[in-house]
């Protein structure tokens, strides 16, 4: 960790100025899917996407893409993976901070060999950047529960409070005993980013593999009792369960199966960052519910069942409308 700076200094000082001024934040016990999202281009009207090829699981996701420089020239451009911002809101509790660095195990190739690629974070606080203030105070960027914990350690309470004093902390406990006891109140930005030449005439194939975040719950909600409630409302919805689904669900409930059962949600950003040139010219989406027992529900057309736990989508000249949320209903009876 970089030797904290003295928040009398005058770098420390200038530091504090920008970022004056309060924000509420707080945290609580869920565990939120985190929806990552489709790779993005600078826009260019000559870059066309052939297919995308995705493969959605628990365990991993794996999208492959092919794209084809229309014109006679080679385009270089900015390739760029963009991951979800972060912010310590309620969907977020403070030891669940996402830590893109470590976690995401993301592998990218290029024409199937090794491209590694660059992993770029910007922390802001009402829209001013302070990243490098944050930096030469010994503070991470991504305040995850251990990085934020060992930064503040090293600093006095009364330097801790100049911190919450500035906007940039709130102190959980309220006096400044408890290093590990703050929430960082900035935003992350993060992406994955790579300079890439597509050559004139020809396709190249990109592919992307990572580790999802899946978020979870125990059962409860879709019981026939909660059916009403607003939190069962609002995920039928989200997961376009329809009756059929809900009809799989009660038939198991009355076998004594659906005692005891959770939830995981897996999210995908599909809409974003459609910088080429026209739709996808094919677009495959394979969901994975994992084991053979569980239940799978997400919004789309054409689904077909090709295995005893995948289930396939196919579409031509394809302009997404809406991102990817899959729920899965894991029976542990």
């Amino acid at each position: 960790m970089p030797k904290p700076i003295s928040l009398t200094s005058t770098a420390a000082g200038l530091a504090l100025a920008v970022v004056l001024g309060t924000a509420a934040a707080r945290a609580n016990d869920s565990t939120a899917e985190i929806g990552l999202g489709g790779l993005t281009l600078t826009k260019s009207d000559s870059i066309r996407m052939v297919s995308e090829d995705l493969r959605i699981a628990e365990q991993r996701i794996e999208v492959d893409y092919v794209f084809l420089n229309t014109s006679a020239q080679d385009i270089e451009t900015l390739v760029a993976f963009p991951l979800p911002d972060y912010e310590n809101v309620e969907k977020y509790a403070d030891k669940q901070v996402p830590d893109y660095e470590t976690e995401l195990d993301f592998k990218t190739t290029i024409d199937g060999k090794p491209a590694p690629l660059t992993l770029v974070q910007t922390a802001t606080l009402k829209g001013t950047d302070i990243t490098a203030q944050l930096k030469a105070l010994g503070l991470p960027v991504m305040p995850t529960y251990e990085r934020l914990g060992k930064a503040l350690a090293g600093l006095s309470k009364e330097q801790r409070a100049e911190l919450v004093k500035a906007g940039l902390l709130e102190d959980m406990n309220g006096d400044h005993s408890d290093p590990n006891g703050y929430l960082a109140l900035w935003k992350v930005s993060t992406a994955v980013t790579r300079r890439q030449t597509f050559p004139a005439g020809r396709s190249v194939t990109v592919s992307h593999s990572y580790k999802p975040y899946v978020g979870g719950s125990v059962g409860g909600r879709f019981d026939k009792s909660s059916r009403k409630e607003s939190y069962f409302l609002e995920a039928k919805a989200k997961f376009c369960m329809d009756d059929q689904f809900m009809a799989g669900f009660d038939k198991r409930a009355k076998t004594g199966e659906a005692t005891n059962y959770g939830e995981k949600w897996i999210s995908y950003v599909l809409v974003s960052g459609a910088n080429w040139s026209g739709p996808i010219g094919k677009f495959r989406m394979v969901v994975d519910k994992g084991a053979p027992k569980n239940m799978v529900s997400f919004c789309e057309t054409g689904v077909k069942k090709i295995s005893d736990t995948r289930f396939e989508v196919v579409h031509e000249n394809f302009v997404p409308k809406r991102d990817v949320d899959v729920l899965i209903v894991e029976f542990t009876n």
